[in-house]
């Protein structure tokens, strides 16, 4: 056993034990008995080593404000919505990392997890162009972005982007420019803010089984399968995948021993309320609320969203069940989700307070990986244009038809021109990260990534916790080969830039990266 697996996380007292054994401390580790001679040798050696390896992690945290200025268009369903009002604050919430040997740094992060429905490449980058601006010499590319796929946050694309769904915004309503232009500088500021502050630090880990989504694709007798589907019907055979209800948790502490952040990897997006025409953070907001009145206000919550493209809040069955249940709590949908997310975090920090790490090893690996892409056939094509065309003339002859049928013109669209260019370039340039931080290990990605594929990296790692973070990016389901065989909304080509071969590379190439961040490990 090396030393450093001995002391890297021992408190003073017991170092000072370590060194001068009068407490028999050293008895009880080692034997033969120690001699004077070896205890000086033992603290010599000891010494030498906390100066020649000990890694030191430094830790900053901040929270910007993103809601939008009222009235805003809304983005994540095909018809637009108009918001006039907020239920709720939208943030974005920032844990900086930095890993040092003495004054030397070693690596460094930094998570911001925002309440929007994706991640567009452009916003990012200009998020990393503005923070480089501020901090000179910082590397952009350690900055990560990830959303919680609220959809009940403002539009981010307009018709100067690629995008495959659009909207047409009437006038009088805030311009996506202007929420773009709010959002990168709040965001860039609390991230110079957060790396600005960091300190000396611990981090632990936790794990906790809590049911908070179900498989939303339900699956009949015909080898169709239909998001949302009905399941009170004859024909119904099962949901389509599994369903992911591990919570997992990492908890950021300063110096004084004092909570300062916490990340919450939920399975689930943010979509209890997502058909409304108000600005709502969803459930994190009542989750962020409860967990900073019992640790304080200046806790920063940030929430990360597994792999769930195949997954959502939203109750597949037993749904008078749970609406009794829920009236005779007094609660609602929103609130029990909440609590039952609270109780979780509440449940591993219970448990892992005391098993905090000073010490660690931080490795944050950045890549850029071509993915092939889902092939557009002729007769998707000739489909999509069909629908796209129908679309254009309801527009033609009602301007007005543009709230309901914009998104859809421009989402079937986007279909032929994929189909026109995959011929020439095969291939979808994605970014992912892999970081090592401890024990744990954090790896992300743009998708909305099918629960199966989320399970496969899990499953393989050599971590002993493994956080997977979707959405860390410009959004598009990445499903699963037998979705794509069931079809319905989120496994139709529409729905995929990427397909199923695609999934298995992905999750192929991230387990190797952390396969190199434990070379030295074997299961």
């Amino acid at each position: 056993m090396q030393l450093s697996r001995i002391y890297q996380n021992l408190n003073p007292e017991e170092i000072q034990a370590l060194i001068f054994p009068s407490s028999g401390f050293i008895k009880s580790l080692f034997k033969p008995v120690i001699t004077p001679f070896s205890t000086l040798l033992l603290a010599f050696t000891f010494c030498c080593s906390l100066n020649s390896s000990a890694s030191e992690i430094y830790i900053g945290k901040s929270t910007a404000d993103i809601s939008p200025t009222l009235p805003v268009a809304l983005m994540g369903q095909f018809n637009l919505r108009i918001a006039h009002t907020a239920a709720t604050p939208l943030t974005a919430n920032v844990v900086a990392l930095e890993s040092r040997e003495g004054t030397k740094s070693l690596d460094a992060a930094v998570f911001v997890s925002c309440d929007l429905v994706y991640i567009p490449t452009p916003l990012l980058s200009m998020i990393r162009m503005e923070v480089s601006k501020q901090i000179p010499g910082f590397d952009g590319n350690k900055i990560i972005l990830n959303a919680t796929h609220t959809h009940t946050a403002p539009v981010l694309e307009d018709n100067l982007d690629e995008s495959s769904f659009l909207y047409k915004i009437p006038g009088g309503v805030s311009p996506v420019s202007a929420y773009r232009a709010l959002f990168v500088k709040n965001v860039a500021d609390a991230i110079v803010k957060a790396w600005n502050s960091r300190s000396p630090g611990s981090v632990s880990w936790g794990l906790n089984r809590t049911a908070i989504p179900y498989n939303r694709r339900a699956s009949y007798a015909n080898n169709t399968t239909t998001m949302y589907g009905k399941t009170n019907v004859p024909e119904f055979r099962n949901l389509e995948g599994y369903e992911d209800h591990d919570i997992n948790s990492l908890f950021f502490w300063n110096k004084e021993g004092k909570l300062i952040a916490m990340s919450i990897d939920v399975a689930c997006p943010a979509q209890e309320v997502e058909g409304r025409s108000e600005v709502n953070a969803d459930y994190w907001h009542p989750v962020r609320m409860a967990l900073k009145e019992k640790f304080g206000d200046d806790l920063t919550v940030l929430g990360w969203i597994g792999a769930a493209g195949d997954q959502s809040p939203h109750i597949m069955y037993r749904k008078a069940a749970d609406e009794r249940m829920l009236k005779l709590s007094n609660k609602t949908r929103m609130e029990d989700i909440a609590a039952r997310v609270v109780t979780a975090v509440e449940e591993s920090y219970k448990i892992v307070k005391n098993d905090q790490y000073r010490n660690l090893q931080l490795v944050h690996k950045v890549e850029k990986i071509k993915l092939p892409v889902r092939i557009i056939t002729e007769k998707e094509y000739e489909e999509s244009k069909i629908v796209r065309d129908e679309a254009a003339a309801l527009i033609a002859k009602d301007p007005k038809a543009a709230d309901q049928q914009y998104a859809k013109m421009t989402w079937f669209g986007d279909v032929l021109k994929r189909y026109e260019k995959q011929k020439a370039n095969p291939d979808y340039e994605t970014e992912i990260h892999v970081l090592r931080l401890g024990d744990a290990v954090i790896c992300t990605n743009q998708f909305e990534l099918f629960t199966d594929y989320g399970i496969r990296i899990q499953a393989r790692s050599k971590a002993l916790q493994t956080f997977v973070v979707q959405l860390a990016g410009p959004g598009t389901y990445l499903a699963t080969e037998k979705a794509i065989r069931g079809g319905g909304y989120s496994a139709v080509c529409q729905s995929n830039i990427v397909g199923s071969e695609g999934g298995q590379i992905l999750v192929d190439r991230t387990v190797k990266l952390i396969d190199e961040m434990w070379a030295e490990k074997t299961n």
